[in-house]
């Protein structure tokens, strides 16, 4: 069994990696990818919402399908369909091609994002320790990889296809064969729990879905304007541009990658408002830099910050509701995309309106607002090791309030 469980989350930390360099080579390629289709500063926000938008449909449809579908499964086949679709964006030239590969890829991320934190908080209930932090953590890895790539190949001055297409020949196969040892929990008193559990009770959870709309607006607001905002606002060079995306991953990858351990020995109360305050004080510094290398610092702060929320969020909704934590995540992660569906052409609209500096004091304003719901995330009963763990209780146990 514990061969089992390593196999599983290995696989599963593989997922979240290879999404993560995805996301980032379509997001950091942006300005791109609207000079390759001729699209409008007008119209970029309405694509940019389309992602979202399908996406949360993604998800409302996996909420539905795990009824009679693993989450396994639906992983296994969702990730291949986001891998071609980036390569589609790639190889097209015209704007209904970019419309189909985008909305396929938004679905199948809908799919995707959902399935995999189902089997990630359901591996930490199993394993009885906070691990959920260290899938994110891949998650940025695969992110700091996915905007290197994105650097070289602007650079380099290569075609989007030709960027795409060596790395979609790697991570698909890849991820493919490794779907084959996911492992979707359930022990015989989870199974239990899941089949006696009543309905989900959405006031409980709403404070969460707050959570993680602020933190989605904040991070939208650096993956599909950090790269316009360096190159337009603060006149750096197209190189350069794609560089703030990169950094914020790196301090993801640095935040996530020791956050476990800060959930276990202070708590997630305290890492999360931390977080916050983190997150907004980078904010403040992306919008008064006086120019590209100081803007970086700003979002160095930004990726230190806003990477403890979102998944401390998924696992408190999964402790939260352990009989039912599938449709709790699978409800949680359509605010995933109401951040970004928000965030994106807020920034936008403030932006041409107002000031591109000004907009980012919005995000950085309800990134503060968590600290409102940070007992949200409060883990009252079940807490594990000396202080805020207990050894063989899940992160995700029961008798909780949150994370």
């Amino acid at each position: 069994m514990t061969d089992v469980l390593r196999r599983g989350r290995a696989s599963l930390a593989f997922s979240f990696f290879a999404q993560g360099a995805t996301f980032a080579l379509l997001v950091t390629r942006i300005p791109a990818i609207q000079d390759r289709y001729g699209v409008s500063d007008a119209l970029l926000p309405a694509f940019l919402a389309a992602v979202p938008i399908l996406a949360g449909v993604g998800s409302v449809t996996t909420e539905h399908l795990v009824k009679r579908i693993r989450p396994s499964v639906l992983l296994r086949w969702s990730q291949p369909v986001v891998l071609l679709a980036l390569l589609e964006v790639g190889a097209g030239d015209q704007l209904v091609e970019l419309a189909v590969a985008l909305g396929a890829f938004g679905l199948a991320v809908g799919a995707l994002d959902a399935s995999m934190n189902m089997l990630g908080v359901s591996l930490q209930r199993t394993y009885g320790r906070s691990i959920m932090l260290g899938f994110h953590a891949a998650y940025s890895l695969g992110g700091i990889v996915g905007a290197s790539l994105a650097w070289a190949g602007a650079h380099g001055h290569l075609s989007l296809f030709t960027s795409y297409l060596p790395v979609v020949l790697v991570l698909l196969p890849a991820a493919f064969v490794g779907s084959r040892w996911y492992v979707d929990g359930g022990t015989p008193d989870e199974q239990r729990d899941a089949a006696e559990a009543g309905p989900l009770v959405f006031k409980l959870l709403l404070p969460l879905c707050l959570v993680m709309t602020f933190a989605y607006i904040g991070d939208s607001t650096v993956s599909n304007w950090s790269a316009k905002y360096l190159q337009d606002v603060l006149g750096s060079s197209e190189q350069l541009a794609t560089v703030p995306y990169n950094v914020y991953m790196v301090m993801t990858l640095v935040g996530r990658a020791a956050g476990d351990f800060g959930v276990r020995r202070f708590g997630a109360v305290a890492v999360v408002r931390l977080g916050a305050v983190v997150a907004a004080l980078g904010f403040a510094v992306v919008a008064v830099a006086p120019g590209a290398w100081v803007g970086m610092l700003g979002f160095t702060l930004l990726g230190l910050g806003l990477c403890v929320i979102v998944p401390q969020t998924f696992a408190a909704a999964g402790r939260l509701f352990p009989g039912s934590s599938d449709t709790a995540i699978a409800r949680l992660n359509i605010f995933n995309y109401v951040g970004f569906l928000i965030g994106s052409p807020l920034v936008g609209a403030l932006g041409d309106a107002w000031s591109y500096r000004g907009a980012m004091l919005v995000p950085m304003v309800l990134v503060l607002v968590t600290l409102g719901y940070a007992r949200s995330f409060a883990s009252q009963p079940d807490r594990y090791g000396d202080v805020h763990e207990r050894p063989r209780t899940a992160d995700v146990g029961r008798g909780s309030n949150g994370l």
